[in-house]
């Protein structure tokens, strides 16, 4: 098989992460229409999303070991089907609590299948280039609010929140299950898997190392400062004045600028190392949140939303790179999977607490300077990272 099908895998992957994680964050958009066709409240369903976050960081943890193990078209197989099922039940939920399990569940168990996975993946495929390959399949994360995002706008402003979610879900599958068909394994990995079969001590030796830990920590800390803005930004500029479709255009335009920041932090990371590309990244981030509190006009959404972006958006590559540094190929899957569901936890706390302060103060000023302090830890935490080592830490034979 010719190794330039690897660039295919990473076309594959983009389209995976961004039709996924824009349909698990259109709920976004839906926010309002459901709280006001339905009655419910918006901490309510905002906790949908918090429990997408952790249920998807636990089913990327299993996900990513069983992608090891089996391969990964039929992880990506089976996300598929869940994710369009999940979404279609979630657009028929005739109370709360069905709308928390379609949504919530099966919506957060299929969003762990795709990234984790693909990212793998490709860096099997690859033997060069595989910074910029793994930052391309995480650039469908950015491309996902331009896409997903504004479908599903352009759908309520004609259609009920049902039709439009049911729409999505269909779509998922139109797109998605095909897609998983053309992934392929790498030649000579099914060899290599064989040979290189790990044990369960070398891989808790690995969760238990230093530098796991800290990236850990870090990658919770850093999806803990952006998941709040991310979730609440849209609801923000309505409450500033700003019609729907405008408010949209401020989460589409962060998703753009996050575009262009994996591709390039994910190349700065190649040159000056990932630590340092991350620190700046991250206090960047900070600085991003916190610059909210301040803005109510459009056109200073559209700025802090383009800086903030980039920075979140750029500093997610460096997490897979740092993982392969450390703990190489042969249970890349495992292990950023295993941090990806710490990370979980920090993008949990986004969408309920922010639901929770506006419930509590009318406004979202306290979510972003929480934020903003969130940040500045996982700058802190991130300067505990120690220099990446040549082979893979702990796991040579």
């Amino acid at each position: 098989m010719n190794l330039k099908y690897g660039w295919v895998m990473v076309a594959i992957g983009a389209l995976m992460s961004c039709v996924a994680v824009g349909a698990m964050m259109s709920l976004a958009v839906f926010l309002q229409p459901i709280t006001q066709a339905t009655g419910w409240s918006r901490a309510g369903v905002s906790s949908a999303m918090t429990l997408n976050f952790l249920i998807m960081g636990a089913a990327g943890f299993g996900w990513g070991a069983l992608s090891d193990r089996y391969g990964t078209r039929p992880v990506v197989l089976a996300g598929s089907l869940l994710l369009g099922l999940g979404l279609v039940l979630a657009s028929r939920a005739a109370s709360q609590t069905q709308f928390l399990l379609a949504y919530g569940v099966l919506v957060g168990l299929s969003a762990g299948s795709f990234i984790v996975p693909m990212m793998a993946s490709v860096t099997s495929w690859l033997t060069r280039n595989r910074s910029l390959a793994v930052s391309l399949v995480s650039a469908g994360i950015g491309v996902a609010p331009m896409t997903i995002s504004p479908l599903a706008a352009w759908l309520l402003a004609s259609h009920d929140w049902r039709s439009a979610q049911l729409t999505i879900g269909l779509l998922v599958w139109a797109l998605l299950i095909p897609a998983a068909l053309f992934v392929r394994q790498a030649p000579g990995d099914a060899v290599r898997g064989a040979a290189a079969e790990h044990s369960p001590t070398r891989v808790s030796e690995a969760l238990v190392s230093a530098p796991f830990i800290v990236l850990a920590l870090t990658f919770f800390a850093c999806c803990a400062t952006h998941a709040g803005p991310i979730f609440h930004t849209i609801s923000y500029a309505l409450v500033c004045g700003i019609p729907t479709v405008a408010a949209v255009s401020i989460y589409s335009l962060e998703g753009l600028a996050g575009l262009g920041g994996r591709v390039v932090l994910g190349i700065l990371g190649d040159r000056y190392g990932a630590k340092r590309v991350l620190i700046a990244g991250l206090m960047v981030q900070a600085l991003g949140a916190g610059s909210f509190v301040f803005v109510n006009r459009l056109e200073e959404f559209y700025a802090v939303a383009a800086v903030f972006g980039f920075a979140y958006g750029g500093v997610m590559p460096l997490y897979a790179v740092l993982a392969r540094d450390y703990f190489g190929q042969q249970i890349m899957g495992t292990v950023l999977g295993a941090a990806a569901m710490v990370s979980s936890l920090g993008m949990a706390l986004g969408p309920s607490v922010g639901g929770w302060i506006y419930d509590s103060f009318g406004g979202y000023t306290w979510l972003y300077i929480g934020s903003f302090a969130i940040g500045l830890g996982a700058v802190a935490i991130a300067f505990a990272f120690p220099a990446p080592r040549l082979r893979p830490l702990a796991l040579a034979a």
